[in-house]
């Protein structure tokens, strides 16, 4: 993997604090013109450091204030299995993050909903057509301290 130099680092640290910033802004921050900066924004897109510009939402607005946090053990673990409950995991719209964990569980989900009774509903109806979820606890946010989607680098 290539090293990013000075430049692209804080390229890469301006649009991670807005994606919105034009390139002629990112220049004048950067005391460079707009060209140079726009061609290695540019390489970091197509070189994968850049993966996509996204709208960050206020869950409050959008009325999904509640932050589930499912560990789920499956009963069997062969790779097929895990493969299976990949497929299947991801095709619920609900959750928004999924990890495969090494430890106690065996994967992490990140659902966020309008209420416990939704969440109740989302168990019953979509977690429970997962054939091998042996064990499945559920944690709820109490206070979100903070939450970033920066990387220090």
């Amino acid at each position: 993997m290539e090293t990013l130099d000075a430049i692209d680092l804080n390229i890469l640290r301006i649009l991670q604090k807005d994606s919105k910033k034009t390139t002629k802004e990112v220049a004048e921050i950067l005391n460079l013109t707009a060209s140079p900066v726009y061609e290695r924004i540019k390489r970091l897109e197509k070189k994968g450091y850049i993966k996509k510009y996204v709208a960050l939402l206020d869950k409050k607005r959008i009325h999904r204030p509640v932050t589930a946090i499912c560990m789920v053990s499956l009963r069997y673990h062969n790779e097929g299995f895990i493969e299976k409950f990949e497929q299947q995991i991801s095709d619920i719209k609900e959750v928004q993050e999924c990890f495969h964990m090494a430890g106690k569980v065996d994967f992490f989900l990140k659902i966020n909903l309008d209420s416990l009774d939704a969440y109740h509903e989302f168990v019953r109806l979509k977690l429970s057509k997962i054939e091998n979820i042996g064990v499945l606890e559920s944690y709820f946010v109490l206070k979100e301290m903070f939450h970033t989607t920066e990387f220090y680098i």
